[in-house]
């Protein structure tokens, strides 16, 4: 069997829960990822020459939102940009896994490049919004901040949240929780806020009307999210760690 066809085998035996993930995670960008992760493998790339990979990639596509005037070319470029860069994000932690190469400095640079993304993919709309869409009100630039807010306080909080966790278990001698049943429901109703659907909007790019719709629809979901998620968090690390 060949490198990739073992890597392939013990990726698809080994894969994290479902729990938390929506649909597009779970059935699109998780496979992509793992495929990457196994041609990774074969190419004896290490986890974090994947994770920047991934950057330089996303680092594309908000290049092209930035630059492009909107068409439906640049949009195909963008989307394939950052859904490209979405999958190697998956395919770093899943390579990491399958050679047991993991450390905290993987996870720490992983995190990071993660956060750099979300700040500059909203930078890079407002700079289309301003120059290629023709937006001067001050209301209409606000909405690619208001969103890189969002984003960033769920990426946060809920990293956050896992390691006090982690470390309120390990304190208290615990072991890793019971694995909850996975939930359809909740995976569709992830939809709106899953970075991939957020990436699948740019086909839009080339009508200023329809993607700025989507773009604020996607806001909108992202700030409700956001408030539910803080509240729930709170709740859950001011009460007994599970």
């Amino acid at each position: 069997m060949s490198q990739f066809g073992y890597a392939l085998r013990e990726l698809s035996a080994a894969q994290k829960s479902a729990k938390g993930v929506s649909l597009y995670s779970r059935y699109v960008n998780r496979p992509a990822g793992r495929i990457l992760a196994a041609a990774g493998y074969q190419l004896k790339l290490t986890p974090n020459q994947v994770t920047l990979i991934s950057a330089a990639v996303t680092f594309a596509g908000v290049v092209l939102i930035a630059t492009l005037k909107p068409s439906p070319a640049a949009a195909l470029g963008i989307v394939a940009a950052l859904a490209l860069g979405f999958a190697l994000d998956s395919a770093d932690g899943q390579l990491a896994r399958l050679t047991g190469a993991g450390s905290a400095a993987g996870e720490w640079l992983d995190h990071v490049v993660d956060c750099a993304k979300m700040l500059a993919v909203h930078m890079a709309v407002l700079l289309a919004f301003y120059r290629h869409f023709g937006f001067s009100d001050p209301v209409f630039l606000l909405l690619p901040v208001a969103f890189q807010f969002a984003a960033v306080m769920v990426f946060f909080g809920g990293i956050l949240t896992d390691q006090l966790k982690r470390a309120e278990r390990l304190r208290n001698g615990a072991g890793r929780p019971a694995a909850a049943p996975v939930s359809t429901l909740r995976a569709v109703a992830l939809l709106p806020v899953d970075y991939g659907v957020f990436c699948a909007a740019f086909l839009l790019f080339g009508s200023r009307d329809l993607f700025v719709a989507a773009y604020c629809a996607l806001l909108a979901a992202h700030l409700l999210f956001m408030v539910a998620f803080l509240v729930k968090w709170y709740r859950e690390l001011s009460g007994p760690v599970r």
